[in-house]
This record gives structure tokens, C-alpha cells and sequence, in this order.
């Protein structure tokens, strides 16, 4: 009998300890898929900023939790299916972001698509219109930012998400070097949304 017995509770402890195994790999299969096999997530949320130098983007999501979600020189953001540079976005924006992969660092994405634009709701900072003029010292024509020279420093001009056809001409011409003034919204000390060029 005790052997019997020493044998049933050996085969019980097996199917456990396999059961649990199952339920261990399920879980971190799971988690696993999500990030690497199963399909990209999405999370929806409010744009918090912009952190240019670690390239993240903070999104408060409904919970009232904040993530960081990196990006890079690849990744898309699109309003009324036009692009735009990641530092377009504004605090306040509504957006679904699309994790593409998640690393050490924490979870990347490729794609955030701009639901509603804080500037259109009215809650933007358009009332504080400025003059700023200085000498373009950088520009990137794909994402929709320039750099100026100006006697505040270096500033980052952004485009806005709909920007009317004469001044996105003239932000097509544009050449290092060149002197330009214009009309736009200080979102911080150093970055600038174009509202008009002079």
C-alpha cells in the first residue's frame, strides 16, 4: 500500500508541477506574443510632451497612467491623412499610438495617429502669438520642422498639422542661411508652431 500510495502522490505532484509549467509558459508566451509575434497593440490617450532628447513621447491613457513610448526618425504621425514630425504633436493631443516593438528601454512605436488636435478643440496656446526672425540653420522638409538662429538661441520651428498652401510653399523653399520672420506660438522655451510667415 505505501508504495501504492508514494506512487499516486509522485504522479499527483507531476501533473502539478506540469500544470503550473503550462500556466507559466502560457502567460509569458502571451506576453511575448503581444510584443513580438501577435500583432502590434495599440494605446489610446492625451499627449503629455515631447522629450526630444530620449525620443519619448508620454500618452496618459484613460486609467490615468502615463507611458513613455520611444520613437524614432521613421516614425509616423498622421492628422487628416497628412504626416508630420513626432514634434508636432501637443500636450493635450488625442492620440492612438501603435507599439511596433517593445526592448529594455521599453515600448516603440512606428505609427500615432492624431485623433483629435488640442489646436482644434480651442484648448491650444494660440493666444500667445509672437514675432520671432533668425537665420534657418537647419531644416528637415520630410517632418515638417527648421531650426533658426535667433536672439533667443537656437529655435525649433514646427509646422502645424493643417498649414495653409502659401506658407507651406514658402516652407518648402526654404534654404540654410536664409533670414525669415514669422508668427507662432511658443509651445517652450525652444520650440516654436509656425502660424504665419511674414
Amino acid at each position: 500500500m505505501t508504495g501504492i500510495q508514494r506512487a499516486a502522490q509522485i504522479g499527483a505532484a507531476a501533473i502539478f508541477l506540469a500544470g503550473a509549467g503550462a500556466c507559466a509558459n502560457n502567460s509569458l508566451g502571451s506576453v511575448l506574443g503581444g510584443v513580438l509575434g501577435g500583432g502590434s497593440q495599440e494605446i489610446s490617450g492625451s499627449v503629455q510632451g515631447v522629450d526630444t532628447r530620449s525620443q519619448q513621447v508620454f500618452i496618459q491613457q484613460s486609467n490615468g497612467q502615463t507611458m513613455g513610448v520611444g520613437y524614432d526618425s521613421r516614425t509616423q504621425v498622421v492628422y487628416q491623412n497628412q504626416n508630420y514630425s513626432v514634434n508636432s504633436l501637443e500636450r493635450g493631443d488625442q492620440v492612438t499610438v501603435r507599439i511596433a516593438s517593445t526592448d529594455a528601454s521599453g515600448p516603440h512605436t512606428d505609427y500615432i495617429r492624431v485623433d483629435q488636435s488640442v489646436s482644434s478643440t480651442g484648448g491650444g496656446t494660440s493666444g500667445n502669438l509672437q514675432t520671432v526672425q533668425g537665420n534657418v540653420r537647419q531644416i528637415n522638409y520630410q517632418q515638417g520642422w527648421f531650426t533658426l538662429d535667433s536672439n533667443n538661441g537656437v529655435i525649433t520651428v514646427t509646422l502645424p498639422y493643417n498649414p495653409n498652401q502659401t506658407d507651406l510653399n514658402k516652407f518648402q523653399n526654404l534654404r540654410v542661411g536664409q533670414n525669415v520672420r514669422l508668427y507662432g506660438v511658443y509651445v517652450n522655451s525652444t520650440r516654436v508652431e509656425l502660424r504665419q510667415f511674414y
